[in-house]
């Protein structure tokens, strides 16, 4: 089956998580539903660039988290608020090996047995990831994520409507 690789990509509510490849025709590569993109652009420049899209720069988008949240490591980002559209990384931003998760496709995580350092993320749609992080951290981030989601929903949620 012959890659997919592009010149771009657009971020959008089907992107399940962006991974770093060292390549020489490409440097990221994309989980969108069934589909796997390659993609000429970093995964940092790719977030970069839907925080753009969705109406504002990355390093705004932190800097109101951090504000909001008190987060201020592996920020989760609000790529899209309006579109619900949210992202976690597993490692620094700056890193090479930082994978973005977009977590509103994560089924469940389970440690990798008794590896302690790798988690497996189980998407929705029944994909798998493997990860070389622990299973404590990648919950903290879903948890963080949430919690982040909460805070930038547009919608506000009204307790009555939870009995």
């Amino acid at each position: 089956m012959k890659k997919r690789v592009l010149a771009s990509y657009d971020i959008n509510v089907d992107t399940m998580a962006i991974i770093p490849i060292n390549h020489f025709e490409y440097d990221a590569m994309i989980l969108e539903g069934n589909e796997t993109y390659y993609v000429k652009k970093k995964p940092l420049q790719l977030i970069e660039g839907g925080c753009l899209d969705g109406g504002a720069e990355y390093l705004g988008r932190r800097e109101s988290v951090i504000h909001k949240t008190g987060i201020k490591k592996k920020v989760p980002i609000p790529i899209n608020p309006n579109q619900c559209i949210y992202a976690f990384p597993t490692h620094a931003p700056s890193l090479h090996e930082c994978i973005w998760i977009f977590s509103q496709h994560i089924k469940h995580v389970k440690t990798n047995g008794n590896d302690k350092t790798q988690t497996i993320i189980t998407f929705n749609n029944g994909k798998e990831l493997l990860v070389d992080v622990s299973y404590q951290v990648i919950k903290k981030q879903v948890y963080l994520t949430a919690y982040c989601i909460l805070r930038f929903s547009p919608r506000r949620f009204d307790p009555r409507e939870f009995g």
